[in-house]
């Protein structure tokens, strides 16, 4: 058989194919993932768009995947409350009843905007939410997650509020598979905050039946490898499930490094349920991020990627993958955390690394910048002043924090002042979407629309599995099947 019959075979994956004896039914990008995936959320298609933080996963954004029968997450974390809310309200008024969460962050240090997040959600009737960067389970997080359930006539558990679990750790992802524990239960429960119904209901569920497993990615990130990860969570999954009894399955999907179809198609081919991705989205215009930022994510490459240290939990010592090439965030926010480690305070460092400190990164004096961050806290939540007031090096952590949180909106407005201390969140799966985009119609930064990108990746992921079923079948698959170029889809 030809080479070209066969590229043409690969090509048309939606039709069913016979060659040389070997039969293979139609191939769907619908059919990638775990079906229960659309019928439980309403999705067309099993894949999500990121909940990208300070709104750089916008409302447009999620409402153009919702209308196209992906799913969206807003980006809310590190929001105000009343922005969140807005732009939730902009969302559920577009998106024509397409499916569509938000994000809920874990906030160690600022429990009470996690708690208000929450409020937000529950009162606004948000029944998707991605929760991020959880190490252990929050009042919060298992709040939401129990709202609302009740048991249906059948005797079975009615679940309101889909959580969305980002897991990177097999022990956080153990806590979200197993039921609320007792404790936390007890304390909603003298709260006020769930019902009595609600709390007996939870020990017969999980907290989350969706869990986006997290490889290498942009932002938070344990950089593990997803080859390796997502069969420790499939297995840990199945474990867990037979011990517990659970009525329904849960849903295992992927995310992290995907960035060209065969990362995709790879992700399925493992038993992923659904596919989300994140830094590649950034890129579209759709995203948040200003025409400047976005064009600096045009030029990245393998190695153009690096940790620097998370300013929502800075003091703890959490990282973030973030843009290396053509900025300098990365090294001066290294520079902050050695500093804050080294030294008690900000007068115990010496004058000539202050002077750097003022001149090259703060870009102010000392007191001034002390003077800006106060006046934040003040508005945000006094107690951080008197903690400050009473020690030193917290305040120290204040003032660093400051810097680290700036930067990501620096990036966004588009500060020309503040090009070089761009935070702008990045893994590696953007230097394979530039390589596998290049001298497409997605290449220039003005043509990468989100839909049009999820479209391709899903297309190419049909593509490269009806290609793998050929080969499997043992016929002469030319390695030209494997490459599947982007084209305009709409």
């Amino acid at each position: 058989m030809s080479a070209q019959r066969m590229l043409e075979a690969v090509a048309a994956f939606r039709q069913p194919v016979e060659i040389n004896g070997v039969s293979l039914p139609p191939i769907y990008p619908e059919w990638l993932g775990d079906r229960t995936f659309g019928e439980v959320h309403g999705a067309r298609f099993p894949y999500a768009s990121g909940a990208m933080a300070n709104g750089i996963a916008t409302a447009r954004m999620v409402v153009e995947m919702a209308r196209a029968g992906f799913m969206g997450f807003f980006g809310a974390a590190g929001l105000d409350p009343r922005q969140v809310e807005a732009e939730i309200e902009a969302i559920q008024a577009q998106a024509g009843g397409g499916a569509w969460g938000s994000n809920l962050i874990h906030s160690p240090q600022t429990p009470d905007l996690e708690e208000a997040i929450v409020d937000l959600y529950l009162r606004r009737g948000v029944e998707r939410v991605s929760a991020a960067a959880y190490m252990r389970l929050t009042p919060a997080v298992v709040r939401y997650a129990v709202t609302g359930l009740r048991q249906t006539p059948a005797g079975g558990v009615y679940r309101r509020h889909h959580l969305f679990a980002k897991v990177s750790r097999p022990e956080v992802a153990r806590r979200f598979m197993s039921p609320a524990p007792a404790d936390l239960l007890d304390l909603l429960l003298s709260r006020g905050q769930i019902t009595p119904q609600e709390a007996a209901l939870a020990a017969r569920v999980p907290v989350a039946e969706d869990f986006t497993v997290e490889g290498d990615s942009g932002g938070h990130t344990d950089n593990q490898a997803l080859t390796a990860l997502l069969p420790i969570i499939l297995g840990m999954r199945d474990e867990l499930m037979a011990l517990h009894r659970y009525p329904r399955p849960i849903r295992i999907g992927a995310a992290g490094g995907l960035g060209a179809p065969q990362a995709v198609a790879a992700a399925f081919a493992m038993g992923a349920a659904y596919v989300v991705t994140g830094s590649i989205n950034q890129s579209a215009v759709e995203s948040g991020l200003h025409p400047d930022a976005r064009a600096l994510l045009g030029q990245v490459g393998l190695g153009d990627v690096m940790m620097a240290p998370a300013a929502d939990m800075f003091e703890l010592g959490v990282e973030v993958q973030v843009l290396r090439r053509g900025v300098l965030f990365g090294p001066r926010a290294k520079r902050l955390y050695d500093l804050y480690s080294r030294y008690p305070s900000l007068e115990a460092i010496p004058a000539p690394d202050q002077a750097r400190l003022a001149r090259e990164i703060l870009q102010d004096s000392l007191p001034n910048a002390w003077e800006r961050v106060a006046d934040y806290w003040r508005r945000r939540d006094p107690g951080e002043l008197a903690r400050a007031e009473a020690d030193p090096k917290h305040k120290m952590a204040l003032i660093f924090r400051g810097y680290l949180g700036q930067a990501s909106r620096w990036a966004i407005a588009g500060a020309p002042a503040r090009r070089a201390d761009y935070q702008i969140w990045c893994g590696p799966a953007l230097a394979a979407f530039n390589a596998w985009v290049k001298g497409s119609h997605l290449e220039p930064l003005d043509g990468r629309r989100v839909v049009d990108i999820a479209q391709n990746l899903m297309e190419g992921a049909a593509a490269l599995t009806r290609a793998q079923q050929l080969r499997v079948a043992g016929l002469p698959v030319p390695a030209a099947a494997f490459h599947f170029r982007p084209r305009p889809l709409s």
